[in-house]
């Protein structure tokens, strides 16, 4: 397993998490989508994994509602996979969220992201729905953690 110093970082790292997303997801976006998808948004947090200095990851959320943290996405650049890269990004939103006053952290995946849907039963994220995507005629499984249950052991 590979240690990750996970950084948060500003807006102003946009840049390189867009260059991350691009290496990790299909289609390949432009900064224009992630600034639309985050103005306006409380409590934005940008992560950034570093292993030996070297970008590998990144993970974007923001709240969902009072009380929720939204997970909007993660990603591990491919040659970091199955390294725990993705697991120390979700311990640190975690982390984040329950120092914030959160008591819940969401997020959604599709069915064939099979390795995401593991690390997150694995950390404690329950199925709590589904949600049509129409933009990728699919559904997508909405997940939370009750950060609650992590005090309470």
């Amino acid at each position: 397993m590979a240690n990750a110093d996970i950084t948060p970082v500003g807006m102003g790292e946009l840049p390189l998490i867009n260059d991350l997303y691009n290496e990790v997801f299909r289609p390949g976006r432009d900064l224009s989508f992630f600034e639309r998808r985050l103005k306006g948004r409380r409590n934005p947090l940008l992560l950034v994994a570093h292993v030996e200095r070297q970008p590998v990851g990144f993970a974007i959320g923001y709240e969902n509602k009072p009380g929720t943290f939204y997970c909007w996405l993660i990603g591990v650049r491919s040659a970091y996979r199955r390294a725990g890269i993705a697991s120390q990004l979700m311990e640190a939103i975690s982390a984040w969220a329950a120092d914030n006053d959160y008591h819940t952290v969401r997020f959604e995946c599709f069915n064939r992201q099979r390795p995401m849907l593991r690390l997150a039963i694995r950390q404690g994220y329950d199925i709590v729905g589904i949600r049509w995507d129409s933009d990728n005629s699919t559904n997508l499984i909405i997940m939370e953690h009750n950060l609650a249950e992590d005090e309470t052991g």
